[in-house]
């Protein structure tokens, strides 16, 4: 993958180090399932043949003294493989219950600050002849796009690929000392100052780009000012968040989200949003939480990236804040209901709006930056996140192995204890659902919502199935989820 890394971290990126908390770390990450047993050595082994394409899984954070700038990414001269790449086993039977709570158990703990920040999990002993691979990485190094690109960096297109080319042998920087770090952030401030006064300047000669970025400024301002004068509806899901966490897995036909896009109108992003809406709207019933006029808040990243900026690692990310109309009993006019929203978002740029109002905040002084994300942050503006992020619509090997199954993982965070994150890989639609049990003490009923929703809006576009086995039939062989062809069960 390119290089073309910076060394100090972004305003957003180091946004992730100071909001993280002992309870709410701010890694991401996936779960691949993998066909037939991936031998560990040889894995290992594939994983370091692979560093050199990812100079900055052998970089660790270099913290700047007093935070009067940003950290660094600096060479870890301690690198060591084996410290990031492990190999665990689950007991018989090894079904996927058991994969999944070892994989949320896995998933719940933080990184160590002190090493690059990514580990990787070989879960060996999976029924039906299965691998499991569990990867987690700090999001202060990524965001969901550049993962899928870290991604097919570490993955194969067949089964027999090329030997990498070779590179020479690693030789890292020294870390720097304390002053070494802190005369170089002084360097870096004197360097933006001046970037500042030639903007500055630039801006005195010609003021009409500098007055629409304030106008985006003030659109996003007017936007978002709804949702924080008004604070969002308070449900099960906002929680002072436990150190532990509950993970669940569906898939579905991507060739059926797509007719169900067609007939119904919308994105694939505005059918998924429909489908949980569906699901929150079966479990808060199930729950007894009133459903009577409620909308739940939801934030949607979306990346900003431009063409030059692929390979960056790293986060550029906006979002869009939209509602999910949970009151809303029929499933085709959810997705109406969303639709519109969505689409009114878009023509007034929202996303663009809000990455530059973030940017307009990243001038701040770093100190107080830092001082903010690690103080006491209250959330009353979203009920939670839901990532949609596009993957290879090919199948990919990791050392000769076929991926069967690859589910995102999401962070929790901001007494959020619930995250939504979905995925595409192979004509397959993939979703997970992180949970802390304190919010959600059955995230396996809330999962069986979801694929319930899905079946009713599948139902209300009139598609059928394409490649769903018959109710009580054997499970896919992906083996994380078993999916019905039932018919529509009545909304909650």
């Amino acid at each position: 993958m390119p290089s073309n890394l910076t060394r100090r971290l972004s305003a957003q990126d180091a946004a992730f180090l100071y909001l993280e908390r002992p309870g709410a770390p701010l890694h991401i990450g996936s779960l691949g399932v993998y066909e037939g047993c991936i031998p560990f050595e040889r894995f290992v082994a594939h994983m370091d043949s692979r560093m050199p394409l990812i100079p900055r899984y052998r970089q660790r954070l270099a913290f700047v003294p007093l935070s009067v700038a940003h950290p660094t990414w600096e060479d870890d001269p301690q690198f060591d493989i084996r410290s990031h790449v492990r190999s665990v086993s689950l007991p018989a039977p090894g079904n996927d219950e058991q994969l999944r709570e070892l994989t949320a158990k896995l998933f719940a703990e933080p990184l160590d600050r002190g090493k690059p920040l990514w580990e990787t999990y070989v879960i060996e002993g999976l029924e039906a002849d299965r691998t499991g691979v569990l990867s987690k990485v700090h999001h202060a190094m990524i965001d969901g796009v550049s993962g899928i690109e870290l991604l097919m960096a570490i993955l194969d297109l067949s089964p027999e690929p090329a030997p990498p080319p070779d590179a020479p042998p690693w030789q890292p920087k020294p870390l720097p000392d304390a002053g070494a770090r802190l005369a170089d952030a002084l360097l870096d401030q004197l360097s933006q100052q001046r970037d500042l006064l030639r903007e500055f300047g630039e801006t005195f000669i010609n003021p009409r780009p500098r007055l629409r970025q304030t106008g985006d400024v003030l659109r996003a301002l007017r936007n978002v000012s709804p949702w924080l004068a008004l604070p969002a509806p308070r449900t099960p899901f906002s929680v002072r968040l436990s150190p532990e966490r509950r993970a669940a897995f569906s898939e579905v036909s991507f060739v059926e989200i797509r007719e169900i896009r067609t007939s119904l109108g919308g994105t694939v992003n505005d059918v998924v949003l429909a489908v949980l809406a569906g699901a929150l709207r079966r479990y808060l019933a199930m729950r007894g939480h009133s459903i009577d006029g409620l909308e739940l808040r939801v934030a949607v990243p979306v990346n900003v990236r431009v063409q030059e900026e692929r390979g960056s690692l790293g986060n550029r990310i906006s979002c869009i804040l939209t509602s999910l109309p949970i009151h809303e009993p029929d499933p085709a006019e959810r997705l109406h209901l969303i639709r519109e929203r969505c689409d009114e978002l878009k023509r007034e740029n929202q996303a663009g709006a809000l990455e530059v109002l973030v940017r307009t905040l990243s001038l701040t002084p770093v100190p107080l930056q830092a001082l903010a994300g690690r103080g006491p942050v209250a959330n009353t503006v979203v009920n939670l996140i839901c990532t949609n992020v596009p993957g290879p619509m090919i199948p990919l090997y990791s050392v000769g192995h076929l991926m069967l199954a690859h589910y995102p993982l999401v962070p929790l965070s901001l007494d959020m204890g619930l995250g939504v994150g979905v995925t595409s890989y192979n004509q397959r639609l993939y979703f997970s659902l992180v949970a802390d049990p304190q919010a959600v003490p059955d995230v396996e009923r809330l999962k069986e919502c979801l694929d319930e929703s899905f079946l009713e809006l599948r139902a209300a576009a009139g598609v059928s199935p394409s490649d769903l086995p018959e109710i009580g039939g054997p499970p896919s062989q992906n083996g994380a989820s078993v999916e019905t062809t039932a018919a529509a069960e009545q909304p909650a």
